[in-house]
């Protein structure tokens, strides 16, 4: 199923491709990138001779039903790994024994140490957990790889790829072996990631932020809550000021009733006291 895939994404958007050289013919390596768009774990793939593993939520794999049985299909044939995220520590702890093992069998892994999808192209802070600590147990070399453009083939949100041509650029591996067995050192997984990072910062010419993509996805979602709560507030001042408009106007229209009434009532008195004085003798 990878061969129809990998044919059939080659073919349909003609991805471009440096340092497939780099790439070893045979044994571990862990393929660390950059990552833009849901399609990433389907384009790597499709560009390499060997098979490549990446982590995938278990709900892909354990859905009810044809359609659900389709997707499991579909991400068992591109070599997704399903593994369970309903706890935080508990995901990240089987993601890196997922990886562990699928390493101890000679294979490829792959990761994003940003650990979710860019939310503006920009290249954030790689979490040290899963990257350097997988590195660092296992000896595998790691290779930076960037992805080029494949937020523009399918845009977050967006369902429809577009027919854009990606491009995928894998670096020189890197060999962490002087910190074999310090995988429980944070500074020394941090250092590892750190240079990982930049590697991938020189392949794929980004800007860098240093900060998670999560929390700038957290900043995002609050800035525009706050940008909707106050377009709120401004819709509901808008609609109070027009409402004081229209009884402001219900209230100087009473008002002119009133005040032409008094002017009708007091000229009819005037005409009955004129009648009264030309009727006395």
């Amino acid at each position: 199923m990878k061969v129809t895939i990998g044919g059939s994404l080659k073919l349909a958007f003609r991805p471009w491709v440096e340092g497939l050289e780099n790439v070893p013919a045979e044994g571990p390596a862990i393929l660390a990138s950059n990552h833009l768009s849901f399609s990433d774990s389907f384009f790597l793939p499709a560009v390499l001779d060997r098979k490549v593993t990446f982590i995938a939520k278990a709900e892909y794999f354990t859905t009810p039903g044809v359609k659900g049985r389709m997707t499991a299909a579909f991400f068992k044939g591109v070599g997704q790994l399903p593994v369970d995220r309903s706890g935080a520590r508990g995901a990240g702890e089987a993601a890196i024994r997922s990886g562990i093992e699928v390493l101890e069998r000679g294979e490829l892994f792959g990761l994003y140490p940003e650990g979710t999808r860019s939310p503006d192209g920009r290249l954030y802070r790689g979490k040290p957990g899963g990257l350097a600590r997988v590195a660092l147990a296992t000896g595998a070399p790691v290779l930076p790889v960037a992805m080029i453009d494949t937020e523009k083939v399918q845009p977050p949100g967006k369902v429809v790829p577009k027919l854009v041509r990606p491009g995928i650029r894998i670096g020189e591996p890197l060999d962490f072996s002087r910190y074999q067995g310090m995988e429980h050192d944070r500074f020394i997984l941090r250092a590892v990631t750190d240079e990982v990072m930049y590697e991938i910062m020189k392949l794929s010419g980004q800007e860098y932020v240093d900060m998670y993509a999560t929390a700038m996805k957290r900043q995002l979602v609050e800035a525009a809550k706050a940008e909707k709560d106050a377009e709120k507030a401004e819709k509901a001042e808008l609609a109070r000021a027009e409402k004081a408009e229209r009884e402001a106007a219900k209230e100087a229209a009473r008002e002119l009733q009133q005040e032409l009434r008094r002017e009708a009532e007091e000229e009819a008195l005037r005409q009955r006291a004129a009648e009264q004085r030309r009727s006395d003798p």
